[in-house]
């Protein structure tokens, strides 16, 4: 009796292929057993070869598996084949599946910055950001200022003091994001030699953030206090791009 119920709520924790989760929705980590909200899991599904896949947009049909969305937990789910005794079958978990979970975060960030440079989200070049966080500009019109990561420290101080002046001489509440390279940011906003950018307030902006704050926190553990959690990440920027199957993600 007690393995009956034990196996019901394994099953349980699988859940059914539904096409969206709502931010606030929680799932039990298959690793931890800790029921935990979506925006700190990663849900993982079967491919077509029988392996575990990262669904990071939590877009792909058939049953899924979450894990906690860090590195350390994916290594360790690997470890202790977490995903064959989550889908009750035999899945092969690579080992590099969290190098490709990583990827894949990275991947889908980009991509969010790159739909927000085309809406005209984004501001780049020295002068034009420090111009945008002038104590005269428009309080609430920077959301998050980018740096290279490969970029200039000196570059980097100036527009960083910047944020803690404004008119009334009060500290701004805008994100810092510091994790992508010159090149990276080159090739999603399509322009060369991108050191720093300021994401400005509007549509699909909190999405960019949302999948920075995803990956920050796959890599160190910890989520940035300055992104919202709820954000959506699921691709509400683009709802026209075609979703592939099980193979992997969207773009």
């Amino acid at each position: 009796m007690l393995a009956e119920v034990a196996d019901n709520a394994q099953d349980n924790d699988l859940d059914r292929g539904a096409t969206s989760v709502a931010p606030g929705t929680e799932r039990t980590c298959a690793l931890s057993r800790k029921l935990k909200p979506v925006a700190e899991l990663i849900r993982f599904v079967v491919g077509p070869a029988g392996e575990a896949v990262p669904d990071i947009k939590r877009k792909l049909p058939g049953r899924g598996i979450w894990i906690d969305g860090t590195r350390t937990a994916v290594e360790e789910a690997v470890k202790r084949n977490v995903f064959a005794r989550g889908f009750k079958r035999d899945v092969k978990a690579a080992p590099d599946l969290p190098l490709q979970t990583e990827r894949l975060l990275e991947s889908a960030a980009l991509d969010a910055l790159a739909i927000a440079g085309k809406a005209g989200l984004v501001t780049g070049g020295f002068a034009k950001v420090e111009a945008a966080l002038a104590p005269g500009a428009r309080k609430d019109g920077v959301l998050a200022l980018i740096h290279a990561s490969d970029g200039a420290a000196d570059g980097k101080r100036k527009l960083d003091g910047a944020l803690h002046r404004n008119k009334d001489g009060k500290s701004r509440e805008i994100a810092i994001v510091d994790i992508f390279s010159g090149r990276q940011l080159d090739l999603a906003l399509n322009r060369p030699n991108v050191v720093h950018a300021a994401l400005l307030t509007g549509p699909g902006s909190e999405t960019f953030l949302a999948r920075a704050a995803r990956l920050t926190r796959f890599r160190t553990g910890n989520s940035p206090d300055a992104v919202s959690a709820d954000a959506p990440t699921d691709g509400a920027l683009d709802v026209n791009a075609p979703m592939d199957g099980a193979q992997g993600t969207s773009s």
